[in-house]
């Protein structure tokens, strides 16, 4: 008993010791590091404490000297203490805390480690047999070949891979036209979940369906990669569409989703093309809105924010039903018609103007754009139904582009600008929608866009998609960065294209845009809206115009009376004071650390003065306090240092 009651006495007190070490260096070092790593420097420290204060004490105990064996023993911890930091201020150095997971954490995500790396490996071996090794690795430059490669690469690699494809196909700013082209022709097919698997995702989300549907069709209307669309009746009577989430795909979108960001981040440090395409920044793009087309709850809401903006009825998008809409499973009205994929001959059989159809879509998409800032960024033929009415629909709300008033306001000026054929105000109006580079020659780029607008846009010219791949050259050309927002612009209208081309064949929707324009900048000059502009801005002056006469007074007066003076708040952003703060501690700390170093050097070279022990004198003792001091100072600046 008594042997248990030491051992667990001993274990007590070694727990305690090493919290102590650990909790003692953490706040000395005033940072925060993970636990496991606190947690071992307090282990060692709390090791090499009793053989450092042993070694500082040696035979003093004999000599029955109490002050001095306290006051040695207080080093020797100390010293232990000081190893602790030093351990951590290390670790910190060579491996920054987030490069390497926490080992707590790797029990916990060891399967999904084995899966993912499988997962990984397949997809490598993918893109190894279509020969694009090379190109990985940075050794080789892309070309047509490898753009019918990649391609059917991204084909075979499932959900994630093609979505990714149909996304880069938009993206004409940053990819050559041969990948532009090849990615294109992917499609998003994907064959039906059995129904037993759909019924439990509605029990899951919805209860019992026999409470919430009177009828629902077993046999799926589509099917795509992430969800299965399927006809319904409510109890109310009321024909509905209920979108249902595939099981499981969330997990196989995530474990891919990683791996598409691993493999940019690979690329942008092996290849010098990747880093020009910004790989990392579209990969973090795709990511985003790809998660968001994962809860059906954003569509619900994209969905409602669209229909808002409709002002006519020519182009209907359907209503959500909130109260059965989920995170998987979305309940929306019905809309009866076919896709515009599919409309065939349906359109000349049903007496339809092809061209005012394809117009009254496209002045649809530019009205959300450019008036309303919330737009379908997805509208391909798939996601454009012809009415049995004869109008049009619009579904598949899971990616929508959000414009704020800044960027809105930039495209009207834009618009405007290109309207009036004014080069300068197109390159003020241009620079404030990119984002432009340090070094920039704007005369160069207005000189630039000059050109362009006199090539497509002059007298006699017929401008049509060849010059939305002139512009993307010269944002290349001059090093500008395509903000994703407005990518998501180009993106709509680039998908749109081939839907209005399968509407009406020789549609050109360039000159439509530019017709559009026309009768925008007309509606922003009727004498009514010129009215309404100006009170918008009389009313949001007016405030300031009220106070403006009293200010005027008062500065005049002070100035008369020579009173006049200017008061500037320096640091005034609570940002900015953090950082000269943090800044001077530094070098306080510096300053503090040097100073101890030189004193305890000159106290350890004095070898006279009173003795604390045989072999060590007061002024000794108080050098290596000294040299502890100036260690633990310039441990602390190392860590801010060290530390992400």
């Amino acid at each position: 008993m008594d042997s248990s009651a030491t051992i667990i006495a001993f274990l007590i007190g070694t727990a305690i010791n090493t919290w102590v070490m650990a909790y003692g260096a953490r706040s000395l070092l005033d940072a925060r590091f993970p636990l496991f790593r606190t947690l071992v420097a307090g282990a060692v420290g709390q090791a090499v404490a009793s053989p450092i204060i042993g070694a500082l004490i040696g035979d003093l105990r004999a000599d029955r000297e109490p002050v001095a064996l306290t006051w040695l023993a207080c080093l020797g911890f100390a010293c232990a203490l000081l190893v602790s930091m030093t351990i951590l201020v290390l670790w910190e150095a060579f491996v920054p805390t987030g490069t390497v997971p926490s080992p707590l954490h790797w029990f916990g995500a060891v399967r999904s480690r084995i899966a993912r790396t499988r997962r990984y490996r397949r997809i490598s071996f993918i893109f190894l047999r279509h020969g694009l090794g090379p190109y990985l690795r940075g050794r080789a430059r892309p070309s047509a070949r490898t753009a019918r490669s990649f391609t059917h690469a991204l084909e075979q690699g499932g959900v994630v891979f093609v979505k990714l494809g149909q996304v880069l196909s938009t993206r004409r700013d940053v990819l050559p036209p041969e990948f532009v082209r090849e990615l294109g022709r992917l499609q998003d097919c994907a064959a039906p979940v059995p129904w037993p698997q759909i019924e439990r995702v509605l029990h899951e989300e919805l209860g019992d369906t026999r409470d919430v549907f009177a009828s629902f069709d077993r046999a799926p209307l589509a099917a795509a990669s992430i969800a299965q669309v399927h006809r319904a009746t409510l109890r109310s009577g009321e024909e509905v569409v209920v979108k249902i989430q595939r099981p499981g795909v969330r997990a196989v979108v995530e474990r891919d989703l990683d791996i598409v960001g691993r493999l940019a981040r690979t690329l942008h440090e092996r290849a010098g093309w990747a880093r020009s395409f910004g790989v990392v920044d579209l990969a973090d793009g795709f990511a985003t809105a790809l998660r968001e087309e994962l809860d059906f709850r954003v569509e619900a809401r994209n969905m409602a924010s669209v229909a808002a903006t409709a002002r006519n009825g020519d182009v209907v998008v359907p209503r959500p039903h909130d109260d059965l809409c989920t995170s998987r499973v979305l309940v929306m009205q019905r809309l009866d018609g076919v896709a515009l994929s599919k409309a065939g001959t349906r359109v000349d059989s049903a007496g339809l103007d092809r061209t005012a159809l394809a117009r009254t879509l496209l002045d649809t998409v530019l009205r959300q754009i450019v008036l309303d800032g919330v737009f379908h960024a997805d509208p391909h033929p798939g996601n454009i139904l012809l009415l049995d009415d004869g109008r049009l629909g619009l579904i598949d709300f899971g990616s929508v582009g959000r414009l704020d008033t800044e960027l809105r306001g930039c495209l009207q000026r834009m618009l405007i600008a290109l309207n009036r054929g004014d080069a300068v105000a197109v390159t003020d109006a241009f620079l404030e929608v990119v984002a432009r580079p340090d070094e920039l020659d704007e005369q160069a780029l207005a000189r630039a866009l000059g050109a362009f607008m006199a090539r497509h846009l002059g007298p006699g010219t017929s401008p049509d998609m060849a010059m939305f791949t002139d512009l993307f050259r010269l944002v290349a050309r001059f090093d500008l960065a395509v903000p994703a927002e407005i990518a998501a612009v180009f993106r709509a209208l680039a998908t749109l294209e081939g839907g209005l081309s399968e509407l009406a064949p020789g549609f050109a929707i360039v000159t439509e845009a530019h017709t559009f324009g026309e009768s925008y900048l007309r509606e922003r000059l009727r004498p009514g809206s010129l009215r309404e502009a100006a009170n918008d801005e009389l009313l949001s002056l007016l405030p300031m115009l009220r106070r403006l006469p009293r200010r005027l007074d008062r500065i005049t007066a002070a100035a008369e009376a020579g009173r006049l003076s200017v008061n500037v708040r320096l640091f005034a952003d609570e940002s900015d004071r953090r950082t000269v703060t943090g800044l001077l501690q530094q070098v306080l700390l510096t300053i503090l650390a040097a100073t101890a170093g030189v004193m305890a050097v000159m106290l350890l070279g004095l070898r006279d003065g009173p003795a604390m022990t045989r072999d060590v004198t007061l002024f000794q003792f108080f050098g290596y306090c000294g040299l502890v001091i100036c260690s633990v100072l310039s441990l602390r600046v190392l860590a801010v240092i060290f530390r992400r």
